[in-house]
């Protein structure tokens, strides 16, 4: 049987429309047992994700980080650092067998994500700091450093990018702060191309979260007896994000750019797993499917997206304003919704390093 027989032709479609499609999961047998090289040959895989919950399941889930673990334990190696090791050699690998994709589509794809560390993440010098030493540790063109889009990232990220770093900007919820984070990326490119640097190279997403939209909407239309508008806040707010990137990406703010050969900063849409058993497992995939954008799966997402998937075109254009009107007159407050998502987004982000942390230590004693 060839090679090319085997592509799952669903998920070879979403591709053809313009979605790349990414895993956001990464774990050591994943990487080195040989499956994410079979994702890439066949189901169009074209980037991984990772962040500190992904990991906390990984290195306290198996015993596959064990012996690593204790090589730095006996190097009298802290749970940090033991942890940043840990993760960098993942992503590292990850990073190698994603190279081909990376060199097939010019830089275009084939990135892995490594996060900064979330209790640093509020604080922007060492944000920076952080995402300069992750860079040069992991030594990967195909590397994404993971910086949180709040207004405390924005300046990291400007800096981070003039700098020349590939940038995965995290936890978007609110269309007003991601067009913060555009303007972050025109403003840090421009500095690059004012002074005469080269802009070609540098890539960048911006990861808006979807799922969790719809969660909090769908509570909040549960008290208010109105249950005509589940699941459409979601799909309602992530296109309308769509909107502006077009806006900017596609009209004069970004055409000397462009000119000058700088890729766009694409829309990622993360937290696509449907929360709702309800809702179709390829909700927001299928509904999110189109030119330039990205679609981080976790595992059951891509699975059902292999089987179910039924994009049909470019969906993510559509325009929402009647969707968002329609919440606004039954009573939703989105930038109340996005505002309270962030807030537990910010939470969500922090614990599980906590957990991370004192789990290793607790390993590393064991060990020790």
């Amino acid at each position: 049987m060839s090679n090319a027989a085997s592509v799952n032709e669903r998920l070879a479609r979403l591709t053809a429309l313009g979605t790349s499609i990414w895993l956001d999961q990464i774990e050591r047998k994943l990487v080195e047992g040989g499956e994410l090289a079979r994702l890439v040959a066949e189901d169009s895989l074209r980037g991984m994700t990772s962040n500190p919950a992904i990991f906390e399941k990984a290195i306290l889930g198996s015993e596959e980080y064990d012996d690593q673990i204790q090589q730095l334990a006996a190097d009298d190696a802290d749970a940090r650092s033991i942890y940043q090791a840990v993760a960098i050699r993942d992503v590292q690998n990850a990073a190698d067998v994603l190279r081909s994709v990376y060199d097939e589509t010019n830089g275009y794809d084939g990135y892995v994500s490594l996060e900064v560390d979330p209790d640093l993440a509020f604080d922007t010098d060492k944000t920076i700091a952080q995402a300069q030493e992750y860079w040069g540790r992991v030594g990967r063109p195909n590397l994404m450093i993971k910086i949180p889009g709040t207004d405390e990232g924005l300046p990291a990220i400007e800096e981070s990018l003039y700098a020349g770093l590939n940038i995965n900007v995290t936890l978007l919820f609110k269309v007003e702060q991601y067009e913060k984070v555009i303007e972050a990326f025109l403003k840090g490119l421009t500095r690059r191309l004012d002074e005469g640097k080269p802009v070609d190279g540098i890539h960048s997403v911006a990861s808006f979260f979807v799922s969790r939209v719809d969660t909090e909407v769908d509570k909040r239309l549960d008290a208010l007896g109105n249950t005509d508008l589940q699941g459409k806040a979601g799909l309602a707010n992530a296109r309308a994000a769509y909107q502006l990137y077009l806006k900017y990406f596609k009209g004069d703010a970004f055409a000397k750019l462009a000119a000058a050969g700088a890729p766009v900063q694409r829309p990622l849409w993360a937290s696509t797993g449907v929360k709702n058993p309800k809702y179709p497992a390829t909700l927001y995939v299928d509904g999110l499917a189109g030119p330039e954008t990205v679609n981080t799966m976790p595992v059951a997402t891509l699975e059902a997206a292999r089987e179910q998937s039924e994009a049909k075109g470019d969906e993510v254009a559509i325009d929402p304003s009647k969707e968002l009107a329609a919440l606004a007159d039954a009573g939703i407050d989105m930038t109340d919704v996005t505002d309270k998502l962030l807030k537990d987004g910010v939470d969500a982000f922090v614990t599980p390093m906590e957990k991370l942390l004192e789990g290793i230590d607790a390993k590393r004693k064991a060990i020790a």
